[in-house]
């Protein structure tokens, strides 16, 4: 009776084992099912989320532009104003001309990058940059709800053979520049650095509010406020031709 007992112990307890065994791999296998599907969905979303850049194309999640406005007195700021392009194309062996698309409501006073790019300390409070941007983007200045873009259109690049002072090789960036519906001409110096599989191209050129329609903003009956001369440096961030 002891023995028939034991078996019988015996025969359930294999039962719970082969039972706990089935229930694990199909739960093992639901799990890389889902596990499966979670990641294929996620690269799906990847792609949709990522551009086709080509040949030329401007990286604006990468890319900036950045303005220094000095200040016409010791009083007030000197302002380092951070911005984002909204499309571009800059084709280095010229092939065809280029087109940058700045976005002016994207446009940033004294952030901290702003600042730093040209040397400045980020001491500016949020009370005086909030001020800043209000007047700025205001109807005195960049008007950005009437003039929401500029553009620098028929780009050209000229190799001049010389080295940049970071050592790198120095172009010659020409084209019209659009501000306010009035379009200039403008130069800039460049240099080209191939890094991480990207051409980046750095430059400056300058410009007058005043040529643009603009009057440079004052306050204080001109005891504050900003020069006309604004300098306008490009951290470009550019697919290479294949």
């Amino acid at each position: 009776m002891r023995t028939y007992l034991l078996f019988q112990l015996s025969c359930q307890v294999r039962l719970l084992v082969r039972t706990e065994f089935c229930l694990t791999s199909i739960a093992c296998f639901l799990l890389s099912m889902v596990t499966h599907t979670a990641v294929c969905r996620g690269q799906d979303r990847q792609q949709q989320t990522q551009p086709s850049l080509q040949a030329g194309d401007i990286n604006t999640d990468f890319s900036r532009v950045y303005i220094f406005v000095d200040r016409t007195t010791a009083l007030g700021h000197a302002h380092g104003v951070e911005g984002h392009l909204r499309s571009g194309n800059v084709m280095m062996d010229g092939s065809q001309p280029g087109t940058l698309l700045f976005d002016m409501r994207s446009f940033d006073a004294d952030t901290t990058m702003g600042r730093k790019v040209f040397g400045m300390a980020d001491d500016i409070d949020a009370g005086t940059r909030k001020k800043g941007n209000e007047n700025m983007l205001g109807a005195e200045v960049l008007y950005v709800s009437k003039y929401p873009e500029a553009k620098l259109e028929n780009i050209k690049l000229t190799a001049t053979g010389k080295t940049s002072d970071r050592k790198l090789p120095e172009y010659l960036m020409e084209g019209d520049f659009t501000l306010h519906n009035t379009t200039r001409k403008i130069s800039a110096t460049c240099d080209l650095e191939e890094k991480n599989g990207w051409n980046h191209l750095r430059g400056k050129f300058r410009i007058r509010q005043t040529e643009y329609g603009i009057k440079p903003y004052t306050r204080v009956l001109g005891a504050v406020g900003v020069k006309d001369e604004l300098l306008i440096y490009g951290d470009l961030w550019i697919v290479p031709s294949p």
